[in-house]
């Protein structure tokens, strides 16, 4: 484990751990030189020593803290000059009880348990060794300890993870609700485009349009060669100008499933790319396409998304239909599928709205804002129809639509 990766808890036990192994080693140096004629003086200071500069080494290396297969040669190294000590000293038994803890922080479970038992029988054998006597306590004390390190250890294991969980699930969280409020300002920023182009549309446009009708209308009145024949010509053809930059401003505005193309461009895109799993989505033209104005466009193509997301989500159809229909004096957008069907009059409002959540309404509201009518035809198990017509815009003497 990479120490600047720590808590400060964790550095504290750490160190906790250092210290107790460091303090045990003092220990067994401290009984052998005190004269016990029965231990090998020389020998266990050297073994105790080199126990000391084996952990040490250990400790310092970062491929010991980094790889599993480093920290395994180390407790190797480590639990060998240990056992030479077991053979020399009965006090070296009490190092068990921080190699307990090495044992599980550095190894996996499955094998960290194991090497726990291990080393506490090896505990067990040196004492009753070098007692020369079994009783009850060469068998609790390395057992009890044992049994504590390793309740201690996969305890904080298993808070750990826990607390791993909890942090990814707020990292979730946090990163979800940023999303989420990226979506709504990019919803309200697209729903504010398309506010301003219709209102631009419905006011600035029309006037334009009715100036120019106007305008064409008095020329035609005035005698020919008349000087203020001149002025309301070039007054017309400034209302032109204009209201041909009303059109580039509003389809600026557009929605960028219209950028670089046409409606019936958006409307193929649309069903390749939206359908859910099962179900085939195909587009059809009907008529001469005309160039429709962009608060057409942009409703026609806004019904469709609603009621494509609509089949998606609800109907469960294996196919759905998208015609977009261009006539004399109207252009029709009509969504059929094959799914399960509801029943229009049934439902709160009888708009589809409540708990099915279709969004009939609002797509309702966008079409009749321009003169349009809306019908829902469907029924339990005839799959739905949904049909959209609004009126084309009378053409301006010049050609243009408004």
């Amino acid at each position: 484990m990479d120490p600047r990766s720590l808590t400060p808890a964790l550095r504290a036990l750490r160190l906790c751990l250092h210290l107790l192994l460091a303090g045990l080693l003092a220990l067994v140096l401290v009984r052998a030189l005190g004269g016990r004629s029965e231990e090998p003086v020389a020998a266990v200071v050297t073994v105790a020593l080199a126990m000391g500069v084996v952990y040490g080494v250990g400790a310092a290396l970062p491929v010991v803290r980094s790889t599993r297969a480093g920290a395994a040669w180390w407790l190797a190294a480590l639990g060998c000059v240990w056992a030479v000590l077991l053979v020399l000293s009965p006090d070296a038994l009490w190092l068990a009880f921080p190699l307990y803890f090495l044992l599980l922080h550095l190894l996996p479970s499955r094998w960290g348990v194991p090497a726990v038992a291990l080393a506490a029988g090896a505990a067990i054998c040196s004492y009753v060794g070098h007692d020369g006597a079994v009783n009850p306590g060469a068998f609790i004390g390395p057992l009890l300890g044992a049994a504590v390190a390793v309740a201690t250890v996969l305890g904080y294991q298993a808070l750990y993870r826990e607390s791993e969980r909890r942090r990814e699930l707020i990292e979730e969280l946090i990163a979800a609700r940023a999303e989420l409020a990226e979506a709504e300002r990019t919803a309200g920023t697209l729903a504010e485009r398309e506010r301003l182009a219709r209102e631009i549309h419905d006011t600035l446009a029309q006037g334009l349009s009715s100036i120019q009708l106007l305008l064409v209308a008095a020329g035609r009145e005035l005698p020919v060669g008349s000087p203020a024949a001149g002025h309301v010509e070039q007054a017309r053809a400034a209302a032109q100008g204009n209201l041909a930059e009303a059109r580039r401003f509003v389809r600026a505005l557009a929605p960028p499933d219209l950028d670089g193309g046409s409606l019936a461009g958006a409307l193929d895109r649309l069903c390749a790319t939206a359908p859910g799993p099962g179900l085939d989505a195909r587009f059809s033209v009907s008529g001469t396409p005309l160039e429709l104005p962009t608060p057409y466009e942009v409703a026609l193509l806004r019904v469709a998304q609603s009621a494509l997301a609509n089949t998606v989500r609800h109907a469960d159809a294996r196919r759905a239909e998208i015609t977009l229909s261009f006539m004399e004096t109207s252009v029709a957008l009509d969504v059929v599928d094959d799914g399960v069907g509801f029943a229009p009059e049934r439902a709160p409002g009888g708009d589809g709205e409540g708990d099915g959540g279709f969004g009939l309404a609002a797509m309702r509201s966008r079409v009749s804002e321009l003169g349009g009518t809306f019908t829902v035809e469907s029924a339990p198990g005839r799959g739905t129809a949904v049909a959209v017509t609004l009126p084309l815009p009378l053409p301006l003497p010049n050609g243009d639509a408004s």
